[in-house]
């Protein structure tokens, strides 16, 4: 497999951060390069919006990456930061960042510039049928609307994923605005379910296809999970009450953050 390079500072992470990332791993092993710190604020005037180690985290949950780090970043901003096990062959940049100067970078050391068309990154995959595989585990469903994914959601699913093969239980559009009202949700399904499925915790997710708090419940009668997982502020006793009649197993964890890693919520990082 050829190695493959991806540069950019992954902050605030969208769809399109990681459509590059699948465009990028069907040529070969990604390595995602992210920028430190210091060189967004020196870019943009001001701090990012997450830090380094936050950002490391998300990207390093991405299916379609193989590696990740914080790179040092040269001189040049044209060029590929230095490192003597990266022997980069291929970067992989989106169309607006294919430079004059990347370009005679890439000419000059041998390093093939592939560049993905901007359309391109505005279309998500279809997702596949959902099929629950033969169970050498538990079977773990969690369910929400995950409307701005971020780190508190990747350790959720981390943590979930503990367990056994993890389901993930999408909200659509029309339950989420019955749950939470009008101005919701701020991605419609589609990319959520895109940006879910994309974290290599996550076995399959879906698009719940029931209505109110107990959304999946005609997927979770083909899934037959036997835990339950929900977070505190997702904790209802319609839920209880479905459990204890299917005599599944009902967790309910406590909000905590990775380590080291700030406490994330959607609502706060939304506004609303």
């Amino acid at each position: 497999m050829k190695n493959v390079v991806v540069t950019a500072s992954f902050d605030n992470l969208r769809s399109r951060h990681v459509r590059l990332l699948e465009e990028a791993a069907k040529l070969g092993d990604v390595q995602a390069l992210i920028w430190p710190d210091e060189r967004i604020e020196a870019l943009t005037g001001k701090p990012p919006k997450f830090t380094a180690a936050e950002r490391l985290y998300l990207v390093q949950a991405i299916r379609f990456v193989h590696s990740a780090r914080v790179a040092s970043w040269p001189a040049d901003p044209h060029a590929i930061p230095e490192s003597g096990d990266l022997n980069p062959q291929v970067w992989v940049v989106p169309e607006e960042k294919a430079t004059v100067g990347k370009k005679s970078f890439c000419a000059r050391t041998g390093i093939d510039l592939q560049v993905i068309p901007a359309d391109s990154l505005r279309v998500f995959p279809p997702a596949p049928p959902l099929r629950v595989r033969a169970a050498k585990h538990d079977k773990v469903i969690v369910t929400g609307c995950y409307d701005w994914l971020h780190s508190g959601h990747i350790r959720f699913f981390e943590e979930a994923a503990g367990r056994g093969d993890l389901y993930v239980d999408v909200g659509s559009d029309e339950n989420i605005r019955l749950l939470k009202g009008k101005n919701h949700p701020l991605f419609p399904q589609a990319e959520r379910l895109y940006m879910v499925r994309s974290i290599r915790h996550v076995t399959q997710a879906f698009i719940g296809s029931g209505y109110g708090w107990m959304d999946a419940a005609p997927e979770m009668n083909r899934i037959k999970p036997t835990i339950y997982l929900v977070n505190e502020d997702g904790d209802r006793p319609e839920k209880r009450a479905y459990c204890e009649e299917k005599n599944i197993q009902y967790v309910v964890l406590s909000r905590l953050p990775k380590d080291g890693l700030p406490r994330r919520e959607s609502t706060g990082l939304r506004g609303f």
